[in-house]
């Protein structure tokens, strides 16, 4: 989740301390930052003495065999098989008449009498605002389009090319001041409380630039759902989207991207620590086969609790009372978050805590009644200020620190009982595992129940309302769109003793069936990290249902009990004790260790345990925190350990036979890409990139993988090909490709098969040519006259198309596909809901083919993503997107466990520092052992 400030509230902070009336919106963009990200990379330094003949040939790239950039590739026609299926989906149709008009971008500078530039986004938009009633006859009665920052729409062009004005605004309280304001730090409370009430309208000049920057056709729009989309058309669009941006805004929404969110009470869910879920709706223009239309879906996002502040730091830190906070801890959530004060109604921005307690935190006041003789100046304490000077009662601030909402160099206090947080701010930390399932819980909605909704918020918004939609002649349909589907059959599968088995409504069981592959686990042990439980009935229980799936489970060699002295010690410490007593025990290295954790989620003993296990001894090992333990329970974990050891589960028929259209005719490698970020708050911690790839052609079941850490937030896998000599290529697929030829005969892949999660649309072309460049590089450092067919495929959850059945009150059925009408004009992708959706409303996997050397039909590609979300060895269900992404995020998390716990300095700068390029090198994930490296270890 991005952080994104909240924009546009009616409600912006003013900050009135010392009469410095900044206005306070969200923070400003450092210009620095974005002017240092503009410059180029310095020049390579080549010392004298080389001749740097080998770096032309080798890295210079000559500028005249610059090759075309791919793009995604058409739509070659529509799949055909299923049983069709009528639905309707939250896309409404958009009708524009005023094709023939042009919209105008102007660009828009803001600045303070004394010229400093406008910092802060929130004010943006009141300024604006008050331009528009003010010179109303000046800008040709022209409605303005505005984004909050730096751009400015209009249909058709406004009277001058540049335009400047003068605003005035006041910095007014969300509502009027009754004089009663709060002291203004070391200054003088008093003769500032009366200057306000002298000059209550503290107003401020600004100098607005207003100049233009392009014309945008608005047939552009009318080109792309013809499928000729071009940047005219992306920016027209975009026009649209921040009219709509703009519509919320006026509304007080808080503005998330294109969604938005109401400040009612009716829409916010309590998801423990002080953080809630508030709902709202995003909505986007979106083009498709059957002409423009809006999307609309419901979207949620997390707010502070509002209301007194010490009532959201209770609930923040789960204590009791405000005495048991932590406040460096508070210090740091409440930056920057807005309150209003009483009795004033004030808005402030919080810059920090006083030092010492409010009885005892003191400022200098100004005696205005001082006789002569007597001091012009007194020292008095924040609490006697308000109590004795204000007549202000505080029951229970006196030993608590006060907020400051002052300057860094001028501090204004303000006692804790007085301030209440204003409504709709954002929280972007990462959730904890309860507010997470505690927000999944409040914010599902049946299919009926979000049709509803949505058929609502149409009503709610009032589009038709807008001056600036009218003026571009854009109307909005008020009904969902009608869409055909098709439902593919569930493909067959092979369980034991090659056994047949069709799944019903995406699910099966193993109930009176073996596995189709079962492993033998012999020299094995038990771990228990201090969990309670009967070990000895585990154990039983487990030999005897791994005998019933076809699984032999020879007896334990001894079970490790965790000595209760190592149980304080940090988690690194108890997993080497641990290792220490197996080691002085086990006769040899065991094939296999289960572990019993104490907690269920977030165990800190997984990650340095997974590592010591994977990376320092290759031991297979599976974790489990046993609450209730039953058949279906120990099923799904020897579920897990057969594929672990290198068994398999089930296999398609067609995998079994082989007969998968196109993939069992030619050797073919099957890979899943995923990028994995740090959460919001955590800007230094590396991404990681993980790559799965099929083995043992012409299976498409069996997967293995290779995780890479790289750049924080870097999206772009960068170590796909890495080249460190002109022998030696250190990249991931040259591991993977390499693996795949040992496993599968000694054949290399004619066809490569690529399904990448987590990129946006606008990203699709760096997919295309960056990345494939680089996995064609590595094949060709393998052997250059080797030129395999190439498929890149995308798959996206985070988008917002739903679809419904219009009779019925449940989800669309596992494998429906729908490939028209919605889907985009030009390019080939496809929504696929592969899975039951049991709770809540099923959200489609959007597809995307980018690419297709290989020339499959619509229905043979269409059959093969929906087959492999039948493949995935840990649950005997179809998942809701392929299994090979599935698995890259899985081994990403898991190795993302091993980084958690290293000690700050290690993974730093002591591994070399700045490099040439001036960043930080990123710390390196320990690699696997050879004997897991190629295992299913992720599952």
């Amino acid at each position: 989740m991005d952080s994104i400030e909240p924009d546009g509230n009616a409600t912006n902070g003013v900050n009135g301390a010392n009469g410095a009336n900044v206005v306070n919106g969200a923070n400003g963009v450092n210009g620095a930052n974005g002017a240092e990200d503009a410059l180029p990379p310095p020049p390579p330094v080549i010392p004298p003495d080389v001749v740097p003949l080998h770096v032309e040939a080798d890295n210079i790239p000559e500028p005249v065999k610059k090759k075309p950039a791919r793009v995604p590739i058409a739509r070659r026609g529509l799949g055909t098989k299923g049983t069709k299926i009528p639905l309707v989906t939250n896309h409404f149709k958009v009708n524009v008449t005023n094709i023939e008009g042009y919209f105008f971008h102007y660009s828009v500078s803001v600045a303070y009498e004394d010229g400093r530039p406008l910092d802060g986004k929130g004010a943006g938009r009141r300024i604006i605002e008050r331009v528009h009633e003010t010179y109303h006859s000046e800008l040709g009665g022209k409605d303005f389009a505005y984004d909050g920052e730096k751009s400015l729409f209009t249909v058709g062009s406004l009277p001058r090319n540049k335009l400047e004005f003068a605003v005035v605004l006041e910095d007014v309280p969300s509502s009027r001041n009754n004089g009663n304001c709060e002291p203004d730090g070391p200054g003088s409370p008093n003769e500032s409380d009366r200057k306000r009430l002298r000059r209550p309208n503290r107003s401020k000049t600004f100098n607005v630039e207003i100049s233009y920057a392009a014309k945008i056709p608005m047939k552009a729009i009318g080109d792309a759902l013809r499928g000729q989309e071009s940047e005219n058309s992306q920016e027209a669009l975009r026009v649209l989207d921040i009219i709509l941006r703009q519509h919320a805004s006026k509304q007080g929404c808080l503005l998330v991207r294109q969604s938005f969110f109401h400040n009612d009470p009716k829409n916010f869910a309590d998801v423990g620590g002080g953080v809630l879920g508030c709902r709202g709706f995003h909505s986007s223009f979106r083009t498709t086969q059957g002409g423009l239309s809006l999307n609309i879906d419901v979207s949620t996002t997390m707010i502070i609790q509002p209301g007194p502040v010490v009532d959201f730091l209770i609930a923040n830190q789960s204590v009791r009372d405000p005495f048991q906070l932590d406040w460096t801890k508070a210090k740091r959530t409440l930056k920057n978050l807005r309150v209003k004060t009483s009795p004033s109604n004030q808005e402030f921005k919080i810059t920090g805590l006083s030092e010492k307690p409010c009885r005892e935190q003191t400022f200098t006041l100004r005696n205005k009644q001082a006789k002569e003789g007597e001091d012009a100046e007194i020292e008095v304490t924040v609490y006697d200020y308000f109590v004795n000077h204000r007549n202000i009662q505080l029951r229970y601030s006196a030993d608590l620190p006060c907020l400051n909402v002052g300057k860094p160099k001028r501090p204004t206090y303000i006692p804790l009982e007085l301030c209440s947080l204003v409504s709709l701010q954002r929280y972007t930390k990462a959730l904890s595992t309860l507010q997470r399932a505690s927000l999944v819980e409040k914010s599902r909605q049946k299919p009926q129940e979000r049709m509803s909704v949505l058929s609502n918020a149409l009503k709610i918004n009032n589009y038709d309302a807008e001056p600036m939609l009218h003026s571009c002649g854009v109307s909005i349909g008020g009904s969902f769109t009608q869409v055909e589907g098709r439902v593919l059959p569930a493909p067959k599968l092979k369980v034991g003793n090659g056994d047949d088995f069709f799944p019903r409504n995406g699910r099966w069981n193993f109930n009176n069936k073996t596995l189709v592959k079962p492993t033998k686990i012999e020299k094995w042990a038990v771990v228990n990290f201090s969990a309670r439980c009967d070990l000895k009935a585990l154990v039983r229980d487990l030999i005897k249902c791994g005998d019933m799936k076809g699984i032999k489970i020879e007896a334990p060699f001894d079970v490790f009990e965790e000595n209760p002295q190592s149980r304080r010690a940090p988690p690194l410490v108890r997993v080497e004790r641990m290792f220490e007593d197996i080691q002085s025990k086990l006769p040899g290295q065991p094939q296999f260790l289960l572990c019993l954790l104490p907690e269920r989620k977030n165990s800190a003993l997984y990650g340095p345990w997974k590592r010591k296990n994977l990376a320092e001894y290759g031991i297979v090992t599976q974790c489990i925190a046993p609450t209730r333990v039953n058949d279906q329970y120990l099923t799904n974990v020897l579920l897990k350990i057969n594929a672990k050891l290198g068994g398999l589960n089930s296999l398609l028929a067609v995998e079994y036979s082989p007969s998968i259209p196109v993939v069992s005719k030619a050797p073919t490698i099957i890979l899943g890409m995923d990028v994995s970020h740090g959460s919001p708050g955590q800007s230094d911690v590396p991404s990681i990139a993980a790559v799965v790839s099929s083995r043992q052609w012409p299976l498409i079941s069996r997967y293995r993988a290779s995780v890479r850490t790289q750049s924080p937030k870097v999206e772009m896998i960068d170590s796909l090909y890495k080249r460190v000599s002109d022998t030696e290529d250190d990249g991931i697929m040259r591991e993977l490709l390499l693996d795949f030829y040992t496993s599968s005969g000694k054949q290399k892949p004619d066809q490569i098969i690529i399904f990448r999660d987590g990129v946006s649309e606008s990203q699709f072309n760096q997919v295309l040519n960056i990345e494939l460049d680089q996995i064609i590089e590595a094949c060709k450092f393998l052997d250059e006259t080797w030129s395999p067919k190439f498929v890149v495929i995308i798959a996206q959850k985070n988008h917002h198309t739903k679809f419904f059945q219009p009779q019925s009150p449940d989800n669309v059925p596992p494998g429906t596909i729908i490939d028209n009408k919605i889907c985009h004009p030009r390019n080939n992708d496809f929504y696929l809901c592969a899975q039951a959706g049991m709770i809540g409303t099923t959200r489609p996997t959007h597809y995307h083919v980018l690419l297709d050397d290989v020339g499959f039909s619509a229905d043979e590609l269409q059959e093969l993503v929906h087959s492999l979300s039948y493949v995935y060895q840990r649950s005997t269900t179809a998942i809701s997107v392929v299994a090979p992404i599935c698995y890259a995020h899985l081994a990403a998390t898991q190795m993302s466990q091993f980084m958690k716990f290293e000690d700050a300095s290690e993974t730093s700068s002591s591994h070399g520092g700045l490099t040439s390029a001036g960043a930080v090198p990123v710390p390196q994930l320990p690699r696997l052992k050879e004997n897991v490296s190629s295992s299913m270890f992720f599952c």
